[in-house]
């Protein structure tokens, strides 16, 4: 196995439109340092083939009911990408993806660099480094038969299975609020289908942003101001999208965000 030719594998995969059984055993990182590596390669595949840069960072399995899915206990980081980057509204044609897996999501924005400090980030150290949040959907699709396919290591190599991320307006008076207690909802075509609430992502969205400000320097990595990261699903299940439905993930009190699939 290479780092490149598991990053290659990945990404044609993604630009062909495919699906497979699960990543093979001769592409399967040995482990998590490995599987970043291929993931930091597939990133640059993917921003040389559809432009644009990162623009962030995704945590995924930060939600029990998600790690008890793929089975994996622990969190692992994805990138965001400007070319799927799409403000609330935005209507996708279904036939671009093989599968169109629906998140609700609590993110936020970097409001300044993230240094790292002596015995970690924690909730409120990595407040302060916090700007707007925002009411966001992400919208996830793999290529293998199914998600019980994947390994920890093919996860993270194909980059947490993010495809698209579409945000709402920000919030900016966001720290009165008890995000562990904000309800969520998603609608299709006007009826709810899911809820959740922001405790079901490790305890409090907070809690993610610093479970990733404290994971990323062991991988070479930091958070930078700009930079938008969203923090998992905050429902026990992720809703299969299909053409023609109007998605619509409610953050009440927050915002709304807007999807469609023609």
């Amino acid at each position: 196995m290479s780092i490149n030719e598991t990053a290659q594998y990945l990404q044609s995969l993604r630009t062909g439109r495919e699906r497979v059984d699960e990543l093979p055993p001769a592409l399967m990182p040995p482990d998590l340092a490995a599987a970043y590596q291929a993931q930091a390669a597939l990133v640059d595949g993917l921003c040389a083939h559809w432009g644009g840069e990162t623009a962030g960072y995704k945590v995924a399995l930060t939600n029990p009911a998600a790690q008890r899915m793929l089975g994996v206990p622990y969190p692992v980081f994805g990138r965001l990408f400007t070319a799927r980057l799409h403000e609330s509204g935005v209507t996708l044609r279904a036939a671009d993806y093989v599968i169109r897996l629906i998140e609700v999501e609590i993110a936020f924005r970097m409001a300044a660099d993230v240094p790292a400090i002596e015995g970690g980030h924690n909730r409120r150290s990595i407040a302060e480094h916090v700007g707007a949040l925002y009411p966001a959907i992400e919208l996830v699709e793999h290529h293998f038969a199914g998600l019980d396919r994947f390994t920890p290591e093919s996860f993270a190599a194909d980059i947490a299975i993010h495809s698209a991320w579409i945000h709402g307006a920000p919030v900016d008076d966001w720290r009165g609020l008890d995000l562990a207690a904000q309800r969520t909802r998603l609608l299709v075509n006007g009826e709810e289908k899911l809820t959740g609430s922001g405790g079901n992502v490790l305890g409090h969205p907070l809690e993610v942003m610093a479970w990733l400000a404290n994971e990323l320097p062991r991988h070479g990595l930091a958070l930078s101001r700009g930079d938008f990261v969203t923090t998992g699903v905050t429902t026990d299940v992720i809703y299969p999208a299909e053409a023609g439905e109007r998605l619509t993930a409610d953050f009440p009190g927050i915002g709304r965000v807007e999807l469609g699939f023609e």
